[in-house]
Parts: C-alpha cells; sequence; structure tokens
C-alpha cells in the first residue's frame, strides 16, 4: 500500500520536481532533492506521531560579549517590552459554534470551492462544515509552520556570529514557542481539530533543519516562512469575525514583525554590509531562494481538504487547479510576495542573474514595495 501511494506521489509531483529544476544549480538541487524525496513521495511526516531529523549546526561561543549592533539592540529592547502571556493575556472562555450565522470564520472569498457548482448545491450546514475544514486546514499549517520556526530559532541563536543577535534569538525562541501554545490549544480546544502538515511545507522545513549553516536557515525561516506567515495571519485577521482569533492573531502579528525584521537586519550586515559570501556561495543562496519561492508560490493545495470532501466530484488533477485559481490562495501569493520580494533585495539576492527568473513568474513587481519589514499601525494593533 504504502509502495503504491509512493509511485502514485512521484508522478503527481513529477510537474513540481521538473520547475524546482528551474534554477540549474546542482548543489541547491542536491540540497532539496532529498527532503523533498522523503516529504513529496514517502510522505515520511504521516507516517507516525513523531519524524526525527539530524541536524548539525554548530555553535558559536563568544567569549568577549561585544554588544555593537544598534538595529539588533533596539529589536532586543522592544522585544522584553512587547511579551505577552498567553494564558493570561487572551480569553480563553467560550466556545465557537461554526454555524452561528452571525460570526464568519472565514468570508465566503476565501473558500476555495466557492464558485464550484457542487458547492453552491449544499445546505448552509455543510457549507459552514466545509467553512471550518478550511479554517482548521490553515491555522493547522501555520502551528506546523511555528514549531519548524521554534527548532530554527533555537539552532541559529546558538550559532549566529553576533552577541546582539544572540540575545534578541532568546526572544524569538520564546515567542515561537508561545505562537506553538496558541495555534495548538485554539485548533484543540476551539476548532476541535488538527490537519497533518502539508507536503510542500514538510519539504521547506525538512531542508532547513538539516542544512548545517546558519545564514540558510535564516534564509528560509526569516525571510521566506516568516515572511508568509506575517502576510497569511494579517490577511486572516482581517477577515474573520470570530473576535478570539482575531484577538490572539494581534499577537501573534506583533512578534512576527519583528523576526521578519530581525532576518533583514542580520542577513544585510552579513551579506551586503560584510561581503561575507564568495561569489558561488552567493549565486547558491540567490538559487536557494528562488526555489523555495517555487514551493511557496503555488503548492499549499489542501488534499487533505480535498479527499475529505471532494474526491467523488473531480480528479486531484482539477482541484489543483482550482486551488492555484481561487481568491484566498491569490491573496496569500500577494500578501507574501509584498514582503518577501522587497526582503530578498535588502539582503543583496535580487541581482541581474536571478530577476528574469522572478519577472517571469510576475512577481518581480513587487520588489519596491514599502518597508516590509514593518507592519502597519492597523497590522500590529494588539487589543488591550
Amino acid at each position: 500500500m504504502r509502495l503504491r501511494r509512493a509511485i502514485t506521489n512521484l508522478v503527481e509531483t513529477g510537474p513540481l520536481l521538473k520547475e524546482g529544476m528551474a534554477s540549474g544549480n546542482l548543489k541547491v538541487l542536491a540540497n532539496l532533492l532529498g527532503p523533498a524525496f522523503r516529504g513529496l513521495i514517502m510522505e515520511t511526516q504521516k507516517n507516525g506521531p513523531h519524524t526525527r531529523m539530524p541536524v548539525g549546526n554548530t555553535a558559536l561561543f563568544d567569549w568577549e560579549y561585544r554588544q555593537d549592533k544598534e538595529q539588533l539592540q533596539r529589536l532586543y529592547e522592544a522585544a522584553k517590552r512587547d511579551q505577552w502571556n498567553a494564558t493570561t493575556d487572551i480569553d480563553w472562555t467560550g466556545q465557537i459554534d461554526p454555524y452561528d450565522p452571525n460570526v464568519m470564520l472565514l468570508p465566503n472569498d476565501y473558500l476555495i470551492m466557492q464558485d464550484h457548482p457542487a458547492f453552491k448545491s449544499l445546505s448552509k450546514k455543510e457549507m459552514a462544515t466545509q467553512r471550518h475544514a478550511i479554517l482548521t486546514w490553515l491555522l493547522s499549517q501555520f502551528l506546523h509552520g511555528e514549531q519548524g520556526a521554534l527548532y530554527a530559532a533555537a539552532q541559529v541563536t546558538s550559532a549566529v556570529p553576533w552577541m546582539d543577535a544572540k540575545l534578541y534569538g532568546s526572544t524569538q525562541v520564546v515567542d515561537e514557542g508561545r505562537h506553538v501554545e496558541v495555534f495548538h490549544r485554539y485548533l484543540t480546544e476551539k476548532l476541535e481539530r488538527l490537519y497533518t502538515i502539508d507536503d510542500n511545507l514538510y519539504v521547506i522545513i525538512d531542508a532547513l533543519m538539516r542544512d548545517s549553516r546558519w545564514d540558510m536557515k535564516f534564509l528560509g525561516m526569516q525571510i521566506m516562512i516568516e515572511g508568509l506567515a506575517l502576510g497569511s495571519f494579517a490577511t486572516i485577521r482581517a477577515a474573520t469575525d470570530e473576535p478570539l482569533l482575531k484577538n490572539m492573531l494581534g499577537y501573534v502579528i506583533a512578534d512576527e514583525a519583528r523576526h521578519v525584521q530581525f532576518g533583514v537586519v542580520a542577513l544585510r550586515d552579513w551579506y551586503v554590509q560584510n561581503d561575507a559570501l564568495s561569489e558561488r556561495e552567493r549565486r547558491e543562496r540567490e538559487d536557494w531562494v528562488f526555489e523555495l519561492t517555487l514551493l511557496m508560490r503555488n503548492r499549499f493545495l489542501a488534499h487533505e481538504i480535498y479527499d475529505e470532501y471532494w474526491a467523488h466530484a473531480m480528479s486531484r488533477k482539477a482541484w489543483d487547479k482550482l486551488v492555484l485559481g481561487s481568491g484566498l490562495m491569490k491573496l496569500f501569493r500577494r500578501t507574501m510576495f509584498k514582503r518577501v520580494i522587497p526582503n530578498i533585495k535588502r539582503i543583496g539576492l535580487l541581482s541581474d542573474r536571478v530577476r528574469p527568473r522572478y519577472a517571469a513568474l510576475g512577481i518581480l513587481q513587487y520588489e519596491n514595495e514599502r518597508d516590509a519589514t514593518r507592519m502597519s499601525p492597523a497590522d500590529m494593533l494588539v487589543p488591550a
């Protein structure tokens, strides 16, 4: 059964693997093929309650304790000032009724299948059930991403070469642990459901955990995954009528804005100001970021929702096309790239060599967006 499933996955992921070779950088491909095989074909993450990943980063001890990076010091002070307690600062009382017509978990525009004739024929209760499932699936992916961020932050804190970054990194470890806490509590106590990790998200996390270089973990987690999370959280917070979710996301967004800024400040200093990379190393990082962009662009396809509700109504290929063209995914891609592309440029990895690739994806237009390391006051508003 597992072999049959693996063969099916290999056939279905063929176009993705072909697309993933766009950079032609053999070192990048070698870095990603192992995670892709484990995550997309063998579905290692679905074979039990735990997955073991070997990590090999080197911890760097600083015996001088020098603190001379002003921007990182400001971030550290802000993080200490803005710590919050998920148990006491959020009101967890009350239950969520997914069938309450007065509290819209997600608007219709956010439902992947809203325009499909079969969905329009459903009863209001059936629509509400699928609305609940979509939100649960999305928040489950956020939870799994936050667990990855927790481990990556812990590894980077031990490996980054500046004491200011180590001190700030210690606050991010606390932040990420708190995010795991609140998303898990909301999913299990309020939505009463938890979905498994998306295959493509697993590939990214697998690659990040196994890479021994601290800056590669920063690239993948702080710039890419945290950038996606920041845009996604703000999008859902603006859309939902559910007060607990809106309140919770307000707190999380304030933390995530600091995390993205931390990544930009640290990597800009390392790549641009210190000129720490050889030309070969810079090319590898440019190509690696582009491959992650391809993985994150279109590939969160909610196959668990398909298997549960829609396998009888259409093929998986038709479902994938429906998801990729949905208003929700278009909105997520737009909010992600408006933050990620400017930050890739700020850390010096949007060179003339790779710019045509981003232009071909139709996302180079976002390179001059406003400072993507910051959120607007509305985005960062945390309810009292």
